[in-house]
């Protein structure tokens, strides 16, 4: 029996556990057109329609895709980057057939090294690529970069993961699609993380942002703010996906650009 077989059987039960009454999510994006609430527990803030990657693309950086079709990681980081991601992916997930592979964007790839690696946290050693730890502050700020990454791509499925299960709270996954449809290039840049905090069975870390976009009719937007990514803060019953951090909210806000 292979190492992620044995350590995936003690995991099976949880799989199918129920889901905490709390774990439910707090945010939506807003289309260009039309902003929403940010947060039940947070003033009404607009989130813009944007998708950046990290590290920052400068517009001259960014890559065409085919419409309709997301950019492949290989066309994204060049082939030998795209299958050193893929291989990293292949070795760390327990799935049959995991998305593992340099045609899929490189935000489905690292969605899928981040599912592995929360499922397996906390049985046994660590495996290889499985950095930064999974309950970490830098692994919250990533389902950011993930997101942003995702929508570069025209990734939307990924994008839309990142919300939770049930992906973006209050938007329908048409109204979610249609709010990044003219976007043309991006940047987003990661602030200083601060320790987060927890409550009702939650751990809560707040990812600083500045996000800088160009739309499709040459339109500069710049919005300051932060998200709220939330997990399961380990409790008992917690499934495999209630333990892997998620957007939560948004509470951004448009700034004048230069």
């Amino acid at each position: 029996m292979t190492r992620i077989a044995r350590l995936l059987l003690p995991l099976l039960a949880l799989a199918g556990c129920g889901r905490p009454a709390d774990d439910t999510g707090t945010s939506a994006p807003s289309p260009a057109n039309a902003p929403t609430a940010a947060a039940s527990a947070a003033p009404t803030m607009p989130v813009p329609p944007v998708a950046a990657p990290s590290p920052p693309l400068t517009e001259a950086a960014v890559i065409p895709r085919a419409p309709g079709k997301p950019l492949s990681c290989a066309a994204d980081i060049g082939g030998a980057a795209a299958a050193r991601r893929a291989a990293i992916c292949r070795n760390v997930s327990p799935a049959t057939h995991p998305p593992c592979n340099a045609a899929n964007s490189c935000a489905m790839i690292n969605d899928e090294i981040a599912r592995s690696c929360a499922l397996f946290a906390g049985h046994g050693a660590p495996m290889a690529g499985c950095t930064p730890a999974p309950d970490s502050m830098q692994a919250a700020a990533a389902v950011i970069e993930r997101y942003y990454s995702a929508l570069n791509a025209g990734d939307y499925d990924t994008a839309w993961r990142q919300w939770g299960d049930n992906g973006a709270p209050g938007q329908t996954r048409a109204a979610f699609d249609a709010g990044f449809a003219h976007t043309r290039s991006t940047a987003v840049t990661i602030g200083r993380l601060e320790p987060g905090s927890g409550g009702a069975g939650s751990i809560y870390q707040p990812v600083p942002v500045t996000i800088d976009a160009t739309l499709d009719d040459g339109t500069h937007q710049r919005f300051t703010g932060s998200y709220t990514v939330r997990r399961v803060n380990n409790v008992d019953g917690a499934s495999a996906a209630q333990l892997r951090w998620h957007i939560g909210s948004a509470q951004l806000k448009r700034v004048p650009t230069h």
